[in-house]
């Protein structure tokens, strides 16, 4: 009987359907304005920006160049250029990676992930689903009092000026 339970404990840990299955089963049925082969990616990207956008990698704290960017201007998507953050949004968390407290409206999407063992909200490009990083509820009160913690990698900068030109042209 021990034996036999022995056996059938580990099996059921083994077996059990963990939260990131799920994510990844949902992740497959999104579809997304932009789309490429994992192979374009690769052509597209830097190796880092491969890594966190398309395999949900996270850059070393502290290392991003974005980090202490105080210019006026739009954070797009490094993947596929979609404005993501605002600079008058962003603020220093202390964490070591660019933070905002909030999103422009429509431009991220949302997904639950367990990968440290706990539930925490994964933030998304919402236009071609790259991986940008993780929204806690420790932001500033004064705000929203969230934080959208951000993989600098992730991320362009484009200053106003820049950002107003080019978008009065579409």
């Amino acid at each position: 009987m021990k034996k036999t339970l022995l056996l059938i404990i580990p099996a059921l840990f083994i077996s059990c359907n963990s939260g990131a299955q799920n994510k990844e089963q949902h992740k497959g049925e999104t579809s997304y304005a932009v789309e490429m082969s994992d192979d374009q990616w690769k052509q597209k990207l830097t190796d880092m920006e491969y890594q966190v956008l398309r395999k949900e990698a996270t850059e070393r704290r502290n290392s991003s160049d974005l980090l202490d960017n105080k210019e006026e201007g739009v954070y797009v998507c490094a993947g596929c250029g979609n404005p993501l953050f605002r600079s008058e949004h962003k603020y220093d968390s202390g964490s070591g990676w660019p933070s905002f407290d909030r999103e422009i409206p429509g431009s991220v999407a949302y997904t639950t992930d367990y990968k440290i063992g706990v539930a925490r909200t994964e933030e998304h490009c919402a236009r071609c689903g790259g991986h940008l990083g993780h929204v806690f509820d420790d932001g500033p009160a004064a705000t929203t009092g969230k934080r959208h913690c951000v993989n600098g990698v992730a991320l362009d900068f484009i200053p106003i000026q820049e950002f107003n030109r080019v978008n009065k042209n579409e």
